[in-house]
């Protein structure tokens, strides 16, 4: 078990009243505890949270006015993953549960459909399982350039597969689309994670659902998964954005920090209670 320590700021230039919907709040899972935090919002008010149930993912929405608008989360949270069995089989579709299978179709990020044919060339005749899963991470790992300001908002993974560059969230895509070609479940994760080198930022990474379980993979490398606190799951970037906001806004500054806790730091002062579905 490793016990991290979470300070993420987000700074916002708000230019007419505009709705956030804010995705920050680490998880609560079997493998993650969340022992306190805390969320401050430099303008006031209060914040109206809800949880989804059948993601986990935990959000929380706020009506900003215009001005300068700091939002603070802070968090100590305890992550203990299972360890991973690198003879994970694959499962067979007809085997798969009922709630992985909307894992397999293609979104708007993960166009499956659309590199199936390249999927099949290119891990049709690996091992199956575990083996042939971390064959489409190292993949994509030494075949796409981690580049910054390479991609955008829109990019998909058809466009990463030909560019062959991009961020964490592309490596993800192009990994997950990979799996579900081949029949693999596979989603996005979002999250902290300490980098070894700065600067801070959120990070994405995509589970492949093998051996009967979600199994965590890291396609481009840069951070132990072990030590990654999950914010949220979804099908793909779009449905764990960090911040989705309906108005006028300009984003000053996003700082996701993460340090692995030794215990001498102070635990954040309160816990956050969600407040169930819709928040009402």
């Amino acid at each position: 078990m490793t016990r991290m320590s979470i300070d993420c700021r987000l700074a916002y230039d708000v230019k007419t009243r505009s709705d956030f919907i804010f995705h920050l709040l680490a998880m609560r899972l079997p493998s993650q505890k969340v022992v306190r935090e805390d969320l401050s919002l430099s303008q006031g008010g209060d914040p109206r949270y809800f949880d989804d149930p059948v993601s986990g993912n935990r959000f929380f929405r706020y009506v900003g006015q215009p001005g300068p608008l700091e939002v603070r989360y802070r968090a100590t949270v305890e992550v203990d993953p299972p360890s991973v069995d690198s003879a994970a089989p694959e499962i067979a579709i007809a085997d798969l549960p009922g709630e992985v299978l909307h894992y397999l179709n293609p979104t708007r990020y993960c166009e499956s459909d659309l590199l199936g044919r390249a999927a099949a060339r290119l891990f049709g005749d690996i091992r199956r399982g575990h083996f042939r899963v971390e064959a489409v991470a190292r993949w994509v790992r030494e075949n796409v350039e981690y580049r910054i300001g390479s991609s955008n908002s829109t990019t998909t993974a058809t466009n990463v597969f030909v560019s062959r560059a991009g961020v964490c969230r592309d490596f993800a895509h192009l990994a997950i689309t990979f799996c579900r070609a081949l029949g693999i479940p596979a989603r996005f994760v979002s999250g902290y994670v300490q980098f070894g080198e700065p600067p801070p930022d959120f990070h994405a990474i995509f589970d492949a659902y093998i051996g009967d379980r979600w199994v965590a993979f890291d396609p481009t490398g840069l951070a132990p998964t072990n030590r990654m606190v999950r914010i949220g799951t979804g099908r793909d970037a779009k449905d764990v954005a960090f911040a989705t906001i309906f108005g006028e806004v300009e984003g000053a500054s996003v700082e996701p920090l993460i340090t692995e806790d030794d215990g001498s730091s102070p635990l954040c002062k309160a816990d956050i209670r969600g407040s169930g579905v819709g928040g009402d």
